[in-house]
């Protein structure tokens, strides 16, 4: 009977420090008290921090463990950028002294990125810089840019509304054709720029340009004449403007490849 004594003055001084002050024999108080353990179980279970039973403090420490707030997440904020801020962002990824493959101790003096409208409708892209791009940074600056201009110029286009660049960024040594190792570094950055300006047509100048894009080893010859679907683009091949300045009869291949851009920019048909 002591025991009994002893266990329920235990709870009574349990209770007390839980601050109840009384029990009642009311059905409907404990009704009510159900209830709002029910409540109290409820709002627990859905916490985001549910308490494990291994941290419950041991009766009369403290004050029973309370489910903790519920924090509200908050909005996700989008920032939209321009194209020029998104290609100004690859251009410093890449950095000015890009060392990714072997071409920067093959005596490249600088990085030739791209340059143009960044929102252009038409996108040019070429195989790799040469001698005078090299010293410029400004890709198709020399003899064989200066043709491509005039090619721009005869669909009614001025050259700062296009965009101009290259597969690979650095300048081969005696111009040679990129290496596999060095086109597998490289364009990456060039599909990126694709992304950023999002043209409606993309030529691709010369060769080696267009079967890297492609994904083929047909030749020029084969691959022109055509229109591909390309990184949400129309891509059209056409000869190289240097390989044009040695063969000048393949002039009007190349007007017509034109042609064909210059009609898809306008929706029409050529």
């Amino acid at each position: 009977m002591t025991d009994i004594r002893h266990q329920v003055a235990d709870h009574l001084r349990f209770f007390d420090e839980l601050g109840v002050t009384g029990i009642s024999r009311d059905a409907a108080w404990r009704k009510r008290a159900a209830q709002s353990v029910a409540g109290f179980q409820s709002q627990a279970a859905s916490s985001q921090s549910p308490v494990s039973t291994n941290e419950l403090p041991a009766p009369g420490n403290q004050e029973p463990p309370r489910p903790a707030p519920r924090i509200p997440r908050p909005d996700v904020i989008h920032i939209a950028r321009s194209s020029q801020e998104v290609l100004d962002a690859i251009r410093a990824e890449i950095g000015p002294d890009c060392s990714r493959c072997k071409l920067h101790t093959l005596g490249r003096r600088q990085i030739v990125f791209g340059v143009g409208n960044p929102d252009a409708g038409l996108m040019f892209v070429g195989e790799a810089p040469g001698g005078d791009e090299d010293i410029q940074g400004i890709p198709f600056v020399g003899r064989a840019g200066q043709l491509l201009t005039k090619m721009i110029n005869a669909i009614q286009i001025e050259r700062d509304d296009v965009y101009i660049a290259n597969v690979i960024k650095c300048r081969p040594p005696q111009n040679r054709n990129p290496d596999p190792d060095e086109v597998e570094t490289c364009e990456p950055f060039l599909f990126q720029q694709i992304d950023a300006v999002r043209p409606k047509v993309i030529v691709a100048l010369g060769s080696f340009a267009a079967k890297t894009l492609l994904r083929t080893q047909d030749p020029i010859s084969r691959l022109r004449g055509r229109v591909y679907d390309f990184r949400g683009a129309k891509l059209i091949p056409t000869f190289h403007p240097a390989f044009l300045l040695r063969s000048p009869d393949r002039k009007r291949d190349a007007w017509e490849d034109l042609k064909k851009a210059r009609a898809i920019l306008q929706d029409r048909d050529e």
